[in-house]
């Protein structure tokens, strides 16, 4: 049975212009979203994910350079809209985001409640009583209180100001909302109770749910399809399980390694050596390469295309068809050693 898609994106670009050259930020990276899915976007910091987001929501600032093959909201084609009618027909009622930084979303100087009515009333018809009766609903789809609309944002603690921006990007109840890194900067009872949250949400509204997160735990346990993000491509993408059952990538297998298991005590974690490329200038090869106790000579001079293992699973790698072979070795520390 065919999926709805929600989202279509098809070798998407960002480039930066800095003093020391462009910088690459995000590389030709295609995905698709379903209806009623969440997909997860995951990496280390600094791989592009948020640039990734941030290009699709038009909030790059103008030293970026966006290009793409396809952008496609549904059948509607973004790339054509102006950002005039991309904020009025699109932001907020089709598209919606959660960012990173609550604390800095939401203005210190107006009660949160207000700001939630505000973006009600710009996108639609609604007075302002319709649209607080509104927002006081969408304050206890969250699990905050009505009654604290009216507080300011200093007034509450960093999970319920997480919780309101969550209950301002559902105002429009849009097709999709993008959430990025929505449990950073929380302790570990408060991340669970905004992911508890989270879920109960999904299960009340049939919203489609981008997930950016550098927490393997997080993603693992949200997410039904997961992409893998290094040096701003996306070098790996599966079902949740696969991904974690079956790991293709190098540098997957790197994360996986380094990601403790309950089914294994006394696990050693084994972390990859090496940092992220600067991503700066045209880089040549497969960016994870430095990293990578599996490379060969073509993986510094040449970028590794998509190979489709299944439906639903995708991987650059040159190595790919080896896969079984590079996972024993991988599981092993001195592999990883041998690159230092």
């Amino acid at each position: 049975m065919s999926r709805k898609r929600v989202l279509g994106v098809k070798n998407l670009n960002v480039r930066y212009k800095t003093q020391k050259g462009p910088v690459h930020a995000v590389n030709d990276v295609t995905f698709d979203v379903f209806e009623n899915e969440v997909f997860g976007i995951a990496g280390e910091s600094g791989c592009g994910k948020s640039t990734l987001i941030r290009a699709l929501m038009r909030l790059l600032p103008d030293s970026a350079d966006v290009f793409a093959n396809e952008i496609k909201l549904g059948e509607q084609d973004l790339r054509s809209l102006s950002d005039k009618h991309f904020r009025e027909d699109v932001l907020w009622s089709k598209m919606s985001l959660v960012p990173q930084s609550a604390m800095n979303s939401l203005n210190p100087v107006y009660r949160v409640g207000d700001q939630i009515i505000e973006a009600i009333q710009a996108h639609t018809s609604d007075n302002k009583k319709t649209a607080r009766n509104r927002a006081a609903e969408l304050f206890d789809v969250v699990g905050l209180q009505p009654d604290l609309m009216d507080n300011y944002p200093h007034e509450y603690s960093g999970g319920m100001r997480q919780r309101a921006m969550i209950a301002m990007s559902l105002a429009l109840d849009p097709g999709l909302i993008i959430m990025d890194e929505p449990t950073t900067g929380l302790d570990v009872l408060v991340q669970e109770r905004i992911l508890r949250r989270i879920r109960e949400i999904r299960k009340e509204i049939s919203s489609t749910i981008i997930l950016i997160t550098h927490d393997i735990a997080v993603i693992s346990e949200m997410s039904d399809r997961i992409g893998v993000m290094y040096g701003g491509s996306l070098m790996e993408q599966a079902p949740a399980i696969d991904l974690f059952e079956s790991p293709c990538h190098p540098y997957t297998l790197g994360l996986k390694n380094a990601f403790p298991s309950i089914r294994s005590k006394g696990q050693e974690l084994i972390s990859i050596p090496g940092s992220p490329p600067t991503l700066i200038g045209e880089g040549t090869g497969c960016p994870f390469a430095e990293r990578c106790p599996f490379k060969v000579e073509r993986c510094s001079k040449e970028f590794p295309t998509v190979e489709k293992l299944a439906e639903f699973h995708e991987v650059r790698c040159f190595r790919h068809d080896e896969t079984p072979e590079l996972r024993e070795l991988a599981s092993k520390k001195g592999t990883w050693l041998s690159l230092k």
